[in-house]
């Protein structure tokens, strides 16, 4: 019987996918190695409740209500979860290991200090499961922190948002991986948490969720193209 060890990529192939996966640009950014003046642990954010880019989406955008902010910081940190790990898995065969994951001290940019991962077809689960696990467990801590309270279905719905939109846009960017991407989101929207959230409405992977990220409620927001409120084409300008 293989074990999870068994199915241990190589730190060399793991930095060639993230490497890769990072020139397409955007959100599929995560940085590898490095100093590590100017990092700190993805922790330390999550048990401060994302204090520090919550407040600066207050400042971008005007907000009247914390919990905006929340979820917008909330929204944008899906984004950058969810678009490399997903690019690793569809272009490379690789999950990353997402645990030792890193903060930029001045902004919400992301860092894996030692490039970890596995073989998807060397793991006994699923790679939808497998990348699940990766990806929520951070945001499953991000929500535990926060010090404002937001409806748990939100923040899912944010994560099916950040999800759809990576895969989108990988799509647009790689027309080639149609099958098999369509297939692992598919896969993905089905699976726990994030089951229920809404749904893919096209073949480019257009998607319609269910609950809404708040950012209508912004002075100068509006509903975003996916929003379950209503159809819009605006969405927050995450950083």
């Amino acid at each position: 019987m293989r074990t999870v060890h068994d199915a241990r990529a190589s730190t060399a192939s793991v930095a060639a996918a993230l490497h890769d996966v990072a020139s397409l640009g955007g959100f599929f950014v995560l940085q590898v190695g490095g100093p590590d003046d100017g990092w700190h642990s993805l922790a330390r954010s999550y048990a401060a409740g994302f204090t520090d880019l919550a407040e600066a989406v207050a400042r971008r955008h005007r907000t009247p209500e914390p919990r905006i902010d929340v979820s917008i910081a909330q929204l944008g940190h899906a984004a950058r979860l969810w678009s490399p790990a997903l690019a690793c898995v569809v272009l490379h065969g690789i999950v990353p290991d997402l645990e030792g994951l890193q903060r930029a001290d001045d902004g919400p940019a992301l860092r894996v200090p030692r490039p970890a991962g596995w073989y998807a077809d060397r793991l006994d689960d699923t790679s939808a499961r497998a990348l699940y696990r990766q990806v929520t467990g951070h945001l499953s801590a991000l929500g535990e922190g926060l010090r404002v309270k937001v409806a748990p279905r939100l923040l899912d719905g944010n994560s099916a948002s950040a999800l759809a939109g990576a895969a989108h846009a990988l799509l647009a960017l790689r027309p080639a991986v149609r099958g098999p991407l369509t297939d692992l989101t598919t896969e993905l929207l089905d699976t726990g948490r994030l089951a229920g959230t809404g749904v893919l409405t096209g073949p480019d992977l257009t998607f319609r969720r269910r609950s809404c990220c708040l950012y209508y409620r912004a002075p100068n927001g509006s509903k975003c193209g996916d929003c379950g409120l209503a159809g819009g084409v605006r969405r927050p300008a995450l950083r």
